[in-house]
C-alpha cells in the first residue's frame, strides 16, 4: 500500500507540475501577443514618420546640391564673401512676448516631446519658449498647407487639428504638440497639411508661433 500512495504522490506531482507549466505557457503567449500589437502599432508611427520625412529629406538633398552648385558658381566668378554672417544674427535682440507660467511649461513640454527639437540645448529651448506668440485660428482653418513654403513653427495650446497628406490622414493632434517644425529644420516645402480638426467642437483653435530665424539662429 505504502507504493501505491507514493506512486499516486508522484502523479499528483507531475500533474501539478505540468499545470504550472500550462500556466506559463499561457503567460508567455500572453506576452507574446501583446508584444505583436506593440510592434504593429509602432510599425504604423515609423511608416507615418516615413511618410512624412522622407519627401523632405529628399528636398533636401535637391535642395543642398542645387546650393552648392550655385555657391561653386559664385566662388568661381567672385572672391566677395556672402552678406550673411552668423555673428551678426547672434546679435540680433530677440522679442520677448510675455506668457503665463502654465503657457511656458506647455511649450517647453511639446518641445521637448518633440523627436526633431528635444534635442536642443535649454538655453535654446528656452529662447523659443520666450520668442512665441499667440495666434489664434477659426473654424475650418488651414493653418499650414502641403508643398507650401513655411516661416512658422507651431506649438498648440487649445483645440484639435488633423494632418493629411496627399489628402490622406495622419493623425489628429491636440494641445501640447508642435508641428511646422520639418520645413524650417529641413528648409522645405510643407510635407503635410494640417486644418482645425472638425472634431471637438472648439471654435476657436489656440496656438503659439515662432518664426524660422529664431531656429536658424539655434
Amino acid at each position: 500500500m505504502g507504493t501505491l500512495r507514493d506512486l499516486q504522490y508522484a502523479l499528483q506531482e507531475k500533474i501539478e507540475e505540468l499545470r504550472q507549466r500550462d500556466a506559463l505557457i499561457d503567460e508567455l503567449e500572453l506576452e507574446l501577443d501583446q508584444k505583436d500589437e506593440l510592434i504593429q502599432r509602432l510599425q504604423t508611427e515609423l511608416d507615418k514618420y516615413r511618410s512624412v520625412i522622407k519627401p523632405a529629406t529628399q528636398q533636401v538633398v535637391k535642395q543642398t546640391e542645387l546650393h552648392e552648385q550655385q555657391r561653386t558658381k559664385r566662388q568661381a566668378i567672385s572672391a566677395e564673401p556672402t552678406a550673411f554672417d552668423i555673428q551678426d544674427l547672434s546679435q540680433v535682440t530677440l522679442p520677448f512676448n510675455p506668457k503665463s507660467p502654465q503657457s511656458k511649461d506647455l511649450i517647453k513640454e511639446a518641445i521637448l516631446d518633440n523627436d526633431f527639437m528635444k534635442n536642443l540645448e535649454l538655453s535654446q529651448i528656452q529662447e523659443i519658449v520666450d520668442c512665441m506668440y499667440p495666434v489664434d485660428y477659426g473654424k475650418d482653418s488651414c493653418i499650414i498647407k502641403e508643398g507650401d513654403v513655411g516661416s512658422l513653427v507651431y506649438v498648440m495650446e487649445d483645440g484639435k487639428v488633423e494632418v493629411t497628406k496627399e489628402s490622406m490622414k495622419l493623425c489628429t493632434m491636440g494641445p501640447g504638440k508642435v508641428f511646422g517644425e520639418l520645413a524650417i529644420l529641413y528648409n522645405c516645402t510643407r510635407t503635410a497639411t494640417v486644418k482645425k480638426s472638425p472634431v471637438g467642437g472648439e471654435d476657436e483653435l489656440k496656438t503659439r508661433v515662432v518664426s524660422s530665424p529664431l531656429l536658424d539662429r539655434t
